[in-house]
C-alpha cells in the first residue's frame, strides 16, 4: 500500500452519480430544516454549548479518549482533579470555538488556521509532520493499511491544493459532496503527528459554516461515525484502492441527513426546556427572574457565583441569594468542587447526557 500516491483535487471522476444526487437531496433538506429552526432561536450560545460538548465527547471517543459527562462537568468548571481525558475533550471544544470564530471573521479556512486548530487540540506546536515513518495500521491485525504522504514539502503542497479546493468554487459540485471529498483528502494527507481525526471532524462543520449551510456550528458527524465506524474506515480505504467515491460520498451524505434530524430534535428539546424553566421561575421566583438570568443558567450545564455576579452586575451576596433560591425551588443542584460551589442545571444536563 506504500506505493499509493495521493492525487491532487478535484478527483478525476464523476462525483454526482444518480444515487449520490438522490441522497444529496435528502441531506440538503434535513440540513436546511435544522438551519431554519436554529435561526429562530434568540440565544444561539445555549444551543452551541450543549451540542458542542457532546461533539467534543464523541469525537474524542473515536480516538479512544473516553470520558463521562460527570468528568466533563468537573473539567469545565476548572477542577484540578478532572481526568486527563476530560481535559482533552475540553481542549477539543476550545479548538472548535477558535476555528468557528476564525472562519466567521475571515470568511475562509486556511492551512495556517487548520494548524492552529490542531495545536489547540493537542496543546503543542509540533505542527506539520516532518519526520518519515507514519503509517496507518489495522488495530486488530497490526497490518499497514495505508502510508500517508511523507515529508513537509509534499504535505504542504497537498494542503495548499486542499485549501484552494475548500475556498474556491472552481466547479459546480454541491458543497455537501465537496465536504465528503475534503474530509477524505484531509484524513489521507494525515498532516499531523496526532489529532488528525479530531481536526478533520472540526473542518467538516467549519466548511458548512463557511458555505453558509449553517450559521452556527451545530452539526457534527462524530456520533454517526461511532455507530458506523467499520464502514467509515472501509470506505475511506476503498476510495484509495478502488476509487469508490460513490459509496464514500453516500456514507457522508447519509450521516449529514441522520445527524441533522437528530440535532433538530435535541435543539427543539433544549429550546422547549428554556421556555418551560423561564415560565416556572417567573411564576415561583418573580423577584429574581430575568431573561439574562435564564441565559446564564443555560449557557453551560453548570454555573458559578461569579458568573451570576458578573453576568447580572449584582453583588456576590445577591448572586448567592439568587442561586440558593433557585436550588431551594429545585431548578439547580449544587456541590463543592475544589474550592468553589458549582450549581448544575440538572434538566439541561440530563437533556445533553441522554440525547438519544
Amino acid at each position: 500500500m506504500s506505493e499509493y500516491k495521493l492525487p491532487m483535487l478535484p478527483p478525476n471522476v464523476d462525483l454526482e452519480t444518480k444515487t449520490v444526487l438522490k441522497q444529496l437531496a435528502r441531506a440538503n433538506r434535513a440540513l436546511a430544516e435544522l438551519k431554519g429552526y436554529a435561526d429562530t432561536i434568540p440565544n444561539k450560545h445555549i444551543l452551541l454549548n450543549a451540542v458542542m460538548i457532546n461533539e467534543a465527547k464523541d469525537s474524542s471517543a473515536i480516538e479512544n479518549i473516553i470520558t463521562t459527562h460527570d468528568d466533563l462537568y468537573k473539567a469545565m468548571s476548572d477542577a484540578s482533579g478532572a481526568s486527563s481525558a476530560a481535559k482533552e475533550v475540553v481542549s477539543y471544544r476550545t479548538a472548535l470555538w477558535f476555528g468557528y470564530e476564525q472562519v466567521k471573521a475571515r470568511e475562509m479556512l486556511t492551512t495556517n488556521m487548520i494548524v492552529e486548530i490542531q495545536g489547540v487540540i493537542e496543546k503543542n506546536r509540533a505542527g506539520i509532520r516532518k519526520l518519515p515513518g507514519t503509517v496507518l495500521m489495522n488495530e486488530r491485525t497490526g497490518e499497514t493499511v495505508y502510508t500517508p504522504p511523507s515529508g513537509e514539502n509534499e504535505i504542504r503542497t497537498l494542503l495548499s491544493n486542499l485549501e484552494k479546493y475548500i475556498n474556491e468554487d472552481f466547479d459546480d459540485i454541491d458543497p455537501l459532496i465537496k465536504l465528503a471529498v475534503i474530509h477524505y483528502q484531509f484524513e489521507s494527507i494525515h498532516p499531523f503527528y496526532d489529532g488528525n481525526g479530531r481536526t478533520g471532524r472540526i473542518i467538516n462543520v467549519l466548511y458548512l459554516v463557511l458555505k453558509e449551510l449553517l450559521d452556527s456550528p451545530i452539526l457534527y458527524l462524530s456520533s454517526y461515525i461511532i455507530r458506523n465506524k467499520s464502514a467509515y474506515y472501509k470506505l475511506l480505504q476503498e476510495v484509495r484502492t478502488e476509487e469508490n467515491w460513490e459509496d464514500w460520498i453516500i456514507y457522508i451524505l447519509t450521516g449529514i441527513e441522520e445527524t441533522a434530524e437528530e440535532t433538530l430534535q435535541i435543539v427543539k428539546k433544549i429550546n422547549a426546556e428554556v421556555e418551560t424553566m423561564s415560565a416556572e421561575i417567573k411564576e415561583k421566583l418573580p423577584k429574581i427572574y430575568s431573561k439574562e438570568l435564564i441565559d446564564l443558567l443555560f449557557y453551560e450545564f453548570y454555573t458559578k457565583i461569579a458568573y451570576i455576579e458578573n453576568g447580572l452586575s449584582v453583588s456576590r451576596k445577591t448572586a448567592v441569594n439568587y442561586l440558593n433560591a433557585l436550588e431551594k425551588e429545585g431548578f439547580l443542584t449544587s456541590e463543592k468542587i475544589g474550592k468553589e460551589r458549582i450549581y448544575q442545571n440538572k434538566r439541561l444536563y440530563d437533556l445533553v447526557k441522554y440525547r438519544r
